[in-house]
């Protein structure tokens, strides 16, 4: 057998195509952020006011965490087709997300202790400049949700309408949505959360700000900051718990186990699975990896394939088959499943 006749059943291992506008949205908010960063810094020294320079401060941690997410992006797009990733690089985007939620629970504690120092040690407030930096910020937060959310939406209008596997039209895929399999781009959530942390906190200060000026209730600014940093724990902790689910392959509580075993089992030759694993390799694909046992000797993997391809989800699989009567089991069919197609 010549080496050419190998290749029709060579393929990519690429699932995600990538999402350019999610990448290009947060490049914007990231120099966005820098730009207001550094300019906060240097008003900071140069009027003396400490709270110009904690809001600059404060703000660098959300430039790194969102340097992350753009990052994460840009890596995922550079490395997509590198064989030395064995199911694409996806996953750099999900690791992205989970560094920059770790990042986030950093500010939740920065946030706690600040405001615990402030209750214990109370200092004088400059209202009118705070309030100013405060609603200066809320804009600028606001403009970069924006941002966000409009690369949110044309990127699952993009996919909905493009990302389809062959043979799938935009109503299969709608139903597939409307079903729960859509998956929600986490890395993007995580820098449109540390921009949502920064216009909440900036919409609690100004509230507490607002009522320490006009009733002298200096207690309620770090009070607000504490509550502030539990709804911004509660928040990196949901969205640790997601990405290190897709980290760590803990999908076998998934639906798409089920509808595998479904497909596979529903035929009156007693076939059974008896090993599957199944992992995510792109927002909304998966491998699997399974072995069965039938009574039917004729079945083969490509009978499998078939049955498995009305699953739209699933974009590799392997596959082995044991005969009931082959008591030692030595003989398996193996078989890589070349229709995959890789979906954004």
């Amino acid at each position: 057998m010549h080496t050419n006749d190998l290749s029709r059943w060579a393929h990519e291992h690429s699932f995600h195509a990538g999402s350019s506008t999610a990448e290009r949205g947060t490049f914007a908010v990231l120099w966005i952020t820098l730009t207001m960063m550094v300019v906060e810094i240097a008003a900071g020294w140069w009027l003396n006011s400490m709270a110009l320079l904690a809001d600059g401060w404060h703000m660098s941690s959300h430039a790194v965490a969102i340097g992350l997410s753009a990052l994460a992006y840009s890596a995922a797009r550079r490395y997509a087709k590198d064989p030395r990733f064995a199911f694409g690089t996806w996953k750099i985007e999900i690791l992205g997300g989970f560094a920059s939620a770790i990042l986030l629970l950093g500010v939740a504690a920065m946030m706690l202790i600040a405001s615990l120092q402030r209750l214990a040690d109370p200092q004088p407030i400059r209202y009118v400049e705070a309030i100013t930096i405060a609603i200066l910020g809320l804009a600028v937060n606001a403009g970069c949700a924006l941002i966000l959310g409009r690369a949110h939406t044309q990127g699952e209008n993009h996919r909905r309408g493009h990302g389809h596997a062959h043979g799938e039209t935009v109503g299969d895929a709608h139903d597939r949505h409307a079903q729960g399999t859509a998956q929600p781009d986490l890395n993007l959530r995580s820098a449109y959360l540390h921009v949502l942390t920064d216009a909440a906190t900036s919409v609690l200060a100004i509230a507490a700000l607002l009522g320490g000026w006009m009733w002298g209730w200096a207690w309620l600014d770090p009070a607000i900051g504490i509550v502030g940093a539990v709804l911004v724990a509660v928040w990196a902790r949901g969205l640790i718990a997601a990405t290190a689910k897709v980290l760590l392959d803990r999908e076998m509580d998934h639906p798409v186990v089920d509808e595998i075993r479904a497909a596979i089992e529903a035929d009156p030759h007693a076939t059974r699975v008896v090993d599957l694993h199944v992992w995510r390799v792109g927002r909304e694909a998966y491998a699997c990896a399974l072995t069965l046992v039938t009574h039917d000797p004729a079945l083969t993997p490509d009978q499998v394939r078939a049955r498995l391809a009305a699953h739209a989800e699933i974009v590799h699989s392997t596959i082995e088959i044991q005969d009931y009567d082959d008591h030692d089991c030595t003989i398996a069919r193996e078989r890589h499943d070349p229709l995959h197609q890789s979906r954004g």
